[in-house]
């Protein structure tokens, strides 16, 4: 099974267990003399299956992240790089967006409010930012379809 295939999996086991958890919490309790829509017992069953498949996916996932390299660093590392990057370029976008949102006096006496940051300098490097996240992105889902899940 190839890396990408155990996330794909994975997510989909997660819709699932998110789904099943609704689905028992619907079937807990009837009204006496009736009949609950779906068999409680059975559903617990399907959770259990699920949450042992996910649990193996997950180790399986992990391991292979902290072992396969790609350009000399552990997709744990790009993650990990591309994680930080994306909350920085978050971040930039925020002081761009406030810094540009300066009102105009409407008469002289009124409060100025000046800029305390080169708005064009942090947009460029939050372009610069989102072009790394995008490279490392790349590299990890090629990663992803080529490297086979660690057993």
């Amino acid at each position: 099974m190839k890396l990408a295939e155990a996330l794909q999996e994975r997510a989909d086991l997660s819709k699932k267990i998110d789904q099943l958890r609704y689905r028992l919490s619907n079937n807990t309790t009837v009204q006496e003399g009736e009949q609950p829509a779906e068999n409680p017992e059975e559903l617990l069953s399907e959770l259990n299956t699920s949450i042992s498949r996910l649990e193996y996916l997950v180790a399986h996932i992990n391991l292979t992240n902290c072992t396969i390299k790609a350009d000399g660093k552990t997709l744990t590392e790009i993650i990990a790089e591309k994680d930080c990057l994306t909350k920085k370029h978050s971040i930039l976008k925020e002081v761009v967006g406030s810094a540009s949102n300066i009102s105009n006096r409407a008469t002289r006496s009124e409060i100025k409010i000046i800029r305390t940051v080169d708005v064009k300098a942090i947009q460029s490097q939050a372009d610069e930012v989102a072009k790394r996240i995008r490279l490392l992105d790349n590299q990890l889902q090629q990663t992803n379809w080529t490297a086979d899940l660690l057993e």
